[in-house]
């Protein structure tokens, strides 16, 4: 527990700094001892003396400069640098600072009240006889965040917030007088006020109580609450909603092309609630097929400078937890005007192509229209179609103004849009294209939202139906703008290429399991890594695998600037079809529209503001759905605390073994230190521990039997009890 106050400093150990600050909050001022020492409010010789010495050896250092006898300034340009602040859990960080080709190590006593994240200006130590880049904190120039989560100790009259986040190196002192209704024990979330200069912690005050730690619903809200995300539109944003007009009038009809007589369906999710997405097929007399992707427009209801769409740009995207959706849009617009619903009209942002049977596009629309869908699929049920080549949708289905039979009509489209997704696939294997098909971990919920089972969901061929031709009006949108003369301003999906270091490691890792990597240049590298994630299909190290590939690529961000996509061997590439739960994708129908229309190139540096902020919260958001699946597995694994499963081991550290259990793929930890046959040491360049006395190994991949020994919900973490090898275990 922290205390209020700290002793009072000796000059002599904080001396350096003190002078540094005063030199540098006075940049091109000079300086002599006597004027620091009045500053410092000190007087007596022996400080004096202490700070003509002190003086001395920064000058010597370069750290500051003697512009002439006994008077100092300081250099701010020189050895500062401004960058990100990546904490640990250890206590120390990293600031990544552009400019500078290392990362630059802060100790925990150089951190001066930065907290994870913040942007800050540093001074790097000159590295004579460092081996590291190191440097410390001089000014916090952005806070990431000021609110955080945590859980609130009471003592008589003031507290303290311990924070969730594993990253908080202290907690937060609150007075009596900004509790907010907190009592001991509750979870809560305290906002930063200051942090004084001789306190041990910050100050701050409780501006929302979650509830009792544990508890389902304090737990969901602290996730969103940990990274800032809303969990309801404020009331304003409602009202301006719901009071918009989503009639589909005639006179904004006249402006669309009108395609509200060509077959038209959805392929979504058999839970969805919004659908973005629909596609449209027809035959064309030259034995070719006019398919258009019709995408939500949500840019004719969203106009910028309204607080419906400041408040969208802000969550710039829906968050998907494992028991709720957060969307970016009201349920006026996201479930209902919006949504590409079975019988209704609506008004979309469509690109249409006319595709020939090889699935070569041979000519292409972009534009609004007004569409009409005439069914909605489940997966499931066109994933049937598919493979029966017949369908149960009822004879009696009705389709506007077609004269052809309904049933034939929408199999056959859907029969033959997968034969040419198919082929657009195997095309894009050939070019380079990355198949992650990785598996989803999705719960079986209960009205009161407990796990009564886990599945996995697998992408099949319905799936990839609907995907390749998403990603077809993707990369179309893409390559019009992107090849226009002048350039124009656009959002593009940028996945550059991964890193080289995280490939070898990659390589060394499943070299274990028997599979191998040939890095030698591109073409090798993407089809090696193709052949890796087809070999460990249903294999016990897959959900591994699969993870570790997807981590040593480069992160997809938004951009203005075009890099193309590697992942998906695009040239170009953007977010079109998405606009309900994307915010990029409605910038990209805005630019689009306005590109349409023969406008100038919009402003390029507004625009590389919003794709920051979008990849931004895209990160959060995906921080949160992965916390949020964390919390529902500890919370099913709570309920077999009795039973035993069979793991692999999916990671090894020094304090620990990573265990992923092969039915549900929950993963705990079983601590080294509660292995009590031996003491076992890490070995690193193994990926294992081994037995002191007896060498008994456990590595990479092993397949062991584990019992759940902790399941703590509010730290989301489980711990194991190491039952002992398959081998060990069956054998009795």
């Amino acid at each position: 527990m922290s205390k209020k106050k700290k002793n009072k400093a000796t000059i002599q150990g904080n001396l350096s700094r003190s002078i540094i600050d005063i030199l540098r909050n006075n940049a091109g001022k000079t300086y002599n001892y006597k004027q620091i020492a009045s500053i410092l409010g000190v007087n007596d010789a022996s400080s004096r003396n202490q700070i003509i010495k002190k003086l001395a050896q920064l000058a010597a250092k370069k750290q500051i400069e003697e512009v002439e006898r006994g008077k100092f300034k300081i250099d701010s340009s020189k050895n500062y640098y401004t960058g990100v602040l990546d904490l640990t859990t250890k206590g120390y960080g990293y600031v990544m600072v552009p400019e500078l080709a290392d990362d630059i190590f802060i100790a925990a006593k150089d951190l001066h009240a930065a907290f994870d994240g913040d942007t800050v200006q540093i001074y790097v130590y000159n590295r004579r006889r460092r081996k590291r880049s190191e440097g410390e904190i001089t000014k916090i120039i952005k806070r990431k965040r000021t609110e955080f989560v945590g859980t609130l100790q009471l003592k008589k009259d003031f507290g303290f917030v311990v924070i969730d986040d594993k990253s908080m190196y202290t907690d937060f002192f609150v007075s009596g007088n900004k509790l907010n209704g907190a009592t001991d024990g509750d979870k809560v979330v305290v906002e930063f006020e200051e942090w004084p200069e001789k306190a041990d912690s910050p100050f701050g005050k409780i501006i929302r109580v979650l509830g009792t730690p544990g508890e389902h619903h304090t737990e969901i809200h602290s996730i969103l609450a940990q990274y800032g995300l809303p969990h309801e539109f404020p009331e304003e944003v409602e009202e301006f909603a719901n009071k918009i007009d989503t009639s589909i009038n005639e006179k904004e009809i006249k402006k669309r092309r009108d395609m509200r007589d060509v077959l038209t369906f959805t392929i979504d999710p058999k839970d969805a609630k919004d659908f973005d997405d629909a596609l449209s097929f027809q035959k064309l007399e030259n034995g070719n097929y006019e398919i258009g992707i019709h995408i939500a427009d949500v840019s004719h209801y969203v106009k910028p400078g309204t607080i419906l769409d400041d408040e969208a740009y802000e969550r710039a995207t829906s968050v998907y937890l494992v028991d709720r959706v957060v969307p970016m849009l009201p349920e006026i617009l996201s479930n209902n005007a919006c949504s590409l619903r079975p019988k209704e009209e609506k008004f979309t942002f469509s690109a249409i192509f006319e595709i020939d049977d090889n699935a070569n596009v041979k000519d292409q629309w972009f534009g609004r229209t007004v569409t009409y869908s005439d069914e909605r699929f489940a997966y499931e049920e066109a994933q049937h179609i598919i493979e029966t080549g017949t369908g149960t949708i009822p004879d009696d289905v009705s389709i506007r103004k077609h004269s052809y039979s309904v049933r034939g009509a929408l199999v056959e489209a859907i029969v033959t849009l997968n034969r040419l997704a198919k082929k657009m696939r195997s095309r894009r294997m050939r070019e380079g294209a990355i198949s992650f098909d990785k598996v989803e971990v999705k719960f079986n919920l209960n009205e009161d939202n407990n796990p009564t089972g886990v599945f996995f969901k697998t992408a099949k061929e319905a799936n990839k139906l609907i995907e390749e031709f998403m990603l077809l009006a993707n990369r179309k949108v893409a390559e019009f703008i992107g090849k226009q003369k002048p350039k124009k301003t656009f959002v593009y999906r940028c996945h550059d290429e991964p890193d080289e270091e995280k490939l070898a490691a990659l390589q060394n890792i499943v070299g274990r399991f028997g599979h191998k990597l040939e890095l030698r240049d591109r073409k090798t590298t993407t089809s090696s890594l193709n052949k890796l994630l087809e070999d460990v299909q249903g294999r016990k190290e897959q959900n591994m695998v699969d993870t570790l590939a997807i981590r040593s690529m480069s992160k997809a961000y938004y951009g203005t600037e075009n890099i193309g996509h590697y992942g998906l061997a695009f040239d170009f590439y953007t977010h079109f079809t998405s606009p309900i739960r994307r915010y990029p994708d409605v910038m990209v129908h805005r630019l689009l529209q306005h590109y349409l229309d023969k406008n100038e190139s919009a402003s390029e540096e507004e625009y590389e503001d919003k794709c920051h902020h979008s990849s931004e919260m895209e990160n959060l958001a995906s921080n949160a759905e992965r916390d949020s699946i964390k919390y529902m597995q500890v919370k099913f694994m709570q309920d077999h605390e009795d039973e035993e499963f069979l793991g692999v081991i999916s990671g090894v550290t020094e304090w620990g073994i990573f265990v992923e259990i092969v039915e549900n793929k929950c993963e705990g930890m079983i601590r080294l230190r509660d292995l009590s046959d031996d003491h076992y040491d890490y070995d690193p360049d193994e990926f294992a521990v081994v037995g002191k006395r007896t060498g008994k190994v456990y590595t990479l991949g092993d397949e062991v039997y584990v019992k759940v020994k902790n399941a703590d919900l509010v730290k989301r973490h489980l711990d194991f009890t190491l039952i002992g090898s398959r081998e060990e275990v069956e054998a009795d």
